[in-house]
Order: C-alpha cells, then structure tokens, then sequence
C-alpha cells in the first residue's frame, strides 16, 4: 500500500529506538562524511601511500576499510549520487544521449537531498566545502552552510557563500587556505550545534577542494615533501603496490603503465605556459629530461602537501566531535569523487613559471605520471571508468557500532549506497511517495549488514556512464570501454585481474553480449527516471550538442 509523504514523516518519527538495534546503539548516531576531491586510490597511508594520514590512518585501524568501493569518475555526478543515492543519469546530474548533465541538469523533485530525509528523523544538518549540486544548500535541507563555488583558487577564492547569501571575495596575502577554512566553518557549526541543539544528533557533509587542480599549499606543508618524489613515479607506484599487496587490500598483478594515455582533454596553450618541465605523457622516469625530473617532482610534492593538510584538517574537525564527547556515536565515512586526474591545463590567475610550485600564483595540475601513481596499482584516471577512475577509498569509523578494529571489507559498493546507509542508521526508511507520487528505489543500497560481517549485501549490479566511457560489474565481471580508444568492449574478472591487465573479450563474447544487455537494461532505467516528470528533454535541447551520447565539455568549474 502506497504511504503518503505525511505518512511516512509520521510513521519514521515513531519508529522505536529497538527497531535500529542490531545495527548499533539505541540512540541514533551522528553522522560525518568526509569527501576528497581528485584523491587518488592509494594515496592515503592506510591504503598504502607515503604521504603522512595519521588520522585518516587512525580512523582505519579504529574501523573499517572497504577495497572495491566505487564513485563516477567525475566531480559532479558523485555528489549527485553520494546526497541522493541515486545514479547521476537518472536525476539529470550527468549526461546520456537526448538528456543533459552536469552545470544543466536540474534534479527531479523526487530525487531530494540526504538532509531532506534526516529532517523529519530529528537530525540537523551542516556542509562546509565544494557543491556542485544543482540549488541552494539550505533549501536542499542543510541548517548551516559554507560553500566554496571558486575552484580556481586555494588562497583567495572570489567566490564563496554562507548560508546561500554571498561573501566579500578573500583578498590576497590575508592568510586563508580553502581546506583550513573549510574545516573552519565545519568546527564552528559543529560547536554551535553543541550549544544550542545538543539534543538531537547531527549529520555533517566535508567537501574538501583538495588535491583536485590548482595544486597549492601552505609552502610550510610543501617543505615536508621536498626531494620525496625526485625517483619518480615509475618507483613510488611499484612500493605503494607492494605494501598495498601486504596490506591485502589488492591481490592483482601492478598493471602496465600506459606509457601513450595522456590527459583526457587537449589544451594546446598549457604546455607553452608551464614551460619544458611539463610531460604530457606518463614516460619511463629515466628518459624524462632534468627540467622535467625536477618539474614533476615539485608537483607531486604539493599534491602531498594538499592531502597532508586535509589529514590535518580532518583531525581538527575530529577534536571538536570528542570535545562533544560524540566521537563513540558519530558514524565517520572518508571517500574520494573520483580518481586522481591526468589533466593538463592553466586557467584561473594563470600560471606564473617564475613563482615558487605550489604558490598562489602557480597554476599546477598533478598530470597523468602521478595520476598513475596516485591510483596504484589500478588502470587510467578521473573521466575514465576504468578502475582508476572510478575507485575511491572508503574508511568507516564508528566505535559505538563497529566491533571490527582494522578490518578490510571486499564487499562492491557505490557512493550511491551511502544516503540509503545513512537513513538506515538513522532509524528511517526510504519514502515511498512524495505529494502523492511514487518515488523510485534508490539505486544504493545500505552497507549497514557489511559493518559486521563482509559479503553480506547482495546486488545484481554497478553502472558507469561518463563521457561516452562505459561500464558495468556484475558480481566479479566488468565490462568496460573508452570512448576514446573507439568505445570496444573490454572484459575482465576483477577477482583475479582488478588492474585490468587481461582482456578477456574476444575469448569471451557470449559473456561480453550478456553483460552489454544488462548496461543496456540499466541505462535505459536511467533514462525513464531521467524523463519520469517530463523536464528532461527540454533541457537537453538547450545543451544541444554538449549532451549527445553522454558528452559534457569540461566545466570551467570543475
């Protein structure tokens, strides 16, 4: 029997508190999701990277680390998936053919935020970072709001918002740093929340700016990595493999460098700009020139820098949940929007060669050499569905309700998976109509059963659309295909190869054909949701060519 809005409202508010206690304790957890932008797979330390994550590492071993968990390959359509728990497709948040995506798609009104859901549940609700969710924050169901909407810039960003009402730009020199204002605002509203709402539980949403492009730090940050990276990335990927390997978090084979994939769209003026330390293409370390060793080296020395300071960031914003004494029921998610990025370009202020690498007036970005690295040991980059692109780590951290101290869990997952998790663990249920309409299944589902025991959440499968690039995994296979390499089917078992590095394809077609059939099946769901209120074909005529098969020009934005 279908429920009405006011409904289900008043059947979530009276849920007991024993209804929700196998899944931890009586009293309803808070919840804090941490989001890294362009943060490769393998960076973190508890994932095997060098770079310093004491209490992303802290997290980890306090909690639990999830191994094949998923996001879009791009910015916008994994905010899209990780605040609504849908696939960015189907709520018009990512292009498909006839039906705009990304800065033009605008959300179905079924399609609601995460907040909205925790709302009528007691909770209240505070983001602090990157959007790039079509609306305002607060009308989305946010009570308190810091929105940093200029991603050209990480010490004087000229636009920013508070609360949906527009803020002065920062002047130069004055000492702000975007992922240290972020936390900023994140404490300030946590405090607040503790003096005047302590009675009801709190849902946070971090967004870090970093270490998507401009790569810029503190110098004091960059310091900690000088000469770290002079033996180039061909080394630093070969041992963040090998204590991966240890860890156990892979099993595969160190995929092939791809020594011909380069960054995924052609800005012909960048490399005049940043001069001849720049590598458009990830070469054998040894066959690079001095100016380039020393070149690529810097860069990747303040992309360390950037998810040292978030890491430090992170632990700041952790102090104020223990000074609340909630850090034991706090449910504390960590994931990435999508792969380290490939890119190459200069916009923003421009790019200065006579400026200190990293500085405000140096536009940098990490390139496909340290893109490789920094997705170790898996295939190509953000826009790409290959596993590089697409796998982000997942740290979960919740005393109160986790047994497991340091556990990996192997379970598949999605970002989309994470608003469905959230309401579970918020004693709510997902609404099934919306002033009087139906609302559809989310495409997540809720990992809650994985906190104690892996394998336990069963699905029939994950999807990829970006760009024309393509996937789907159904149990341990994944079809996969770039469009730029002419959109082939490739196929692989991901139990035994998750770097892709043996195409199973041609010995393979009755495989290959059932697999397509069910990418088609999903994306054709997509696109009924996509068009289930009727406002997404006129939109997509607006788009115009951007919007054909799946096509968006990179975002200026972005």
């Amino acid at each position: 029997m279908k429920r009405t809005l006011a409904g289900w409202i008043l059947a979530a508010l009276l849920i007991p508190a024993t209804a929700f206690a196998a899944a931890g304790p009586a009293a309803k957890p808070n919840v804090l999701i941490f989001f890294a932008d362009d943060m490769g797979y393998s960076d973190a330390g508890c994932y095997g990277g060098e770079i310093a994550t004491p209490n992303l590492d802290k997290l980890a071993a306090n909690g639990l680390r999830f191994t094949q968990f998923y996001n879009t390959a791009r910015c916008w359509p994994s905010r899209a998936c990780i605040t609504t728990g849908y696939y960015a497709q189907a709520i018009r948040r990512d292009g498909m053919e006839g039906i705009s995506g990304g800065g033009q798609g605008k959300r179905p009104k079924w399609a609601r935020l995460l907040p909205e859901y925790l709302k009528p549940l007691g909770y209240r609700s505070y983001h602090s970072g990157k959007w790039h969710i079509d609306g305002p924050q607060l009308a989305g169901g946010f009570d308190r709001s810091y929105c940093l909407e200029d991603h050209n810039r990480n010490f004087a960003p000229k636009n920013h918002l508070e609360d949906d009402v527009k803020l002065p730009p920062v002047e130069p020199g004055s000492g702000y740093y975007t992922t240290t204002a972020i936390a900023e605002h994140a404490i300030k509203y946590l405090k607040e929340h503790a003096e005047k709402h302590a009675a009801q539980p709190f849902f946070g949403y971090v967004a870090f700016t970093v270490p998507h492009f401009p790569l810029q730090a503190p110098l004091e940050d960059i310091a900690r990595y000088h000469d770290k990276y002079s033996k180039g990335w061909d080394a630093v990927r070969n041992d963040r493999w090998q204590r991966m390997k240890t860890m156990g978090i892979v099993n595969c084979a160190l995929s092939a460098l791809e020594r011909e994939v380069g960054p995924p769209y052609h800005f012909a003026d960048a490399f005049e700009k940043l001069g001849p330390g720049e590598a458009r293409f990830p070469l054998p370390w040894s066959e690079l020139s001095d100016a380039q060793r020393e070149f690529q080296a810097a860069k990747m020395a303040v992309h360390a820098a950037m998810v040292d300071r978030m890491d430090r960031e992170i632990g700041r914003v952790l102090d104020q949940v223990k000074a609340m004494g909630a850090l034991d029921n706090t449910v504390i998610f960590f994931a990435s929007d999508n792969g380290a990025s490939a890119e190459i370009m200069v916009r923003g202020d421009g790019h200065d060669p006579a400026a200190a690498p990293g500085s405000a007036a140096s536009y940098l970005c990490l390139g496909p050499g340290w893109s490789s690295a920094a997705n170790t040991p898996l295939r190509r980059h953000k826009t790409w569905v290959h596993e590089g692109g697409i796998s982000t780590p997942l740290i979960v951290h919740w005393p109160a309700g986790i047994k497991a101290r340091g556990e990996l869990r192997q379970n598949p997952g999605h970002l989309v998976d994470l608003p469905p998790t959230v309401v579970e663990l918020a004693g709510g249920a997902w609404p099934q109509t919306l002033d009087g309409k139906p609302v559809p299944a989310p495409h997540g589902k809720s990992i809650v059963s994985a906190f104690a025991q892996d394998g336990t959440v069963k699905r029939d499968s994950l999807w990829w659309l970006h760009e024309e690039n393509r996937a789907i995994r159904v149990g341990d296979w994944k079809l996969v295909s770039a469009e730029k390499q002419g959109g082939q089917w490739e196929l692989y078992d991901l139990s035994k190869d998750r770097c892709e590095s043996n195409n199973l394809a041609a010995a393979m077609p009755d495989k290959v054909r059932e697999l397509e059939q069910a990418w088609n099946k999903q994306a054709e769901q997509c696109r009924t949701l996509a068009l289930s209120d009727g406002q997404g074909a006129p939109a997509a005529k607006k788009a115009g060519k951007a919007a054909k098969k799946g096509k968006q020009k990179p975002k200026s934005q972005e």
